[in-house]
């Protein structure tokens, strides 16, 4: 049984019309991680997955940066330890993209929780926050900008996949169309939406230093998670001091 949370002053609620709105909001950055959707479909049958094999990891996968990770590792031989680690590290930031959505998600039901932090991708969670951070209490929002990432996603991987019956060999370059870059736009766009004035300055240039510290004597994506808890820690420690 849930308890009932209050945010802002008011209950949290779970709502059709704000998963609605949440989906709607999202369109913007769906197009973008169309783009890079195209670019996996591609490559993953360039690494010799079948149509339905790209379209499968992207229904019960759906981690952009994982998947595209995995595709170096793909093969006759599947080193499972390997891609578990890796997927692992490059996924530890969810855990603090959750806790930041703690305020919506702690009371809701099970199902409701888990159901949308599994659809919750970087962009969803960025709307949401920013969502959050104004007064917002309909976590619906967070599931409705997620599904909208989903189906983006899964369209994108699809149609990727199938380009080279459709096309040919006119996709087999995606660099060619500058499709590379999509990845690194939507994360760019997204930073847009947390820019708050030059007080948030500070943030970002520990996070962008511990991270690009990592790079540089890490391997893998360990990079990332130095990052985000540098960041992270040094945000909570200036607004609780």
């Amino acid at each position: 049984m849930s308890r009932q949370v209050h945010f802002a002053g008011q209950p949290v609620i779970f709502t059709l019309s704000g998963l609605r709105r949440g989906f709607q909001s999202c369109l913007p950055l769906g197009l973008s991680v169309f783009a890079y959707g195209l670019v996996f479909g591609i490559l993953a049958v360039q690494a010799g997955m079948g149509v339905v094999q790209a379209g499968a990891m992207s229904l019960t996968t759906f981690a952009g940066a994982s998947q595209l990770m995995v595709l170096e590792f793909w093969g006759p031989v599947l080193p499972f330890l390997g891609i578990v680690l890796t997927t692992f590290v490059v996924n530890l930031r969810h855990v603090l993209m959750g806790a930041a959505l703690r305020d919506w998600l702690v009371g809701l039901p099970a199902w409701k929780a888990y159901g949308s932090v599994f659809f919750m991708t970087d962009e969803s969670w960025a709307l949401s926050i920013q969502e959050m951070g104004s007064g917002g209490r309909d976590a619906a929002f967070l599931l409705g900008s997620g599904l909208c990432i989903y189906l983006f996603w899964f369209s994108a991987t699809l149609l990727g996949a199938s380009s080279g019956f459709f096309l040919g060999t006119a996709m087999s370059n995606p660099a060619a169309w500058g499709l590379d870059f999509a990845f690194t736009a939507v994360f760019i766009s997204l930073l847009i939406f947390f820019w708050k004035g030059r007080s948030d300055l500070p943030v970002w240039l520990i996070a962008g230093s511990f991270a690009w510290g990592g790079w540089m004597v890490l391997p893998g994506k360990w990079y990332i998670l130095c990052g985000g808890l540098a960041g992270g820690l040094y945000g909570a420690w200036r607004h609780g001091r």
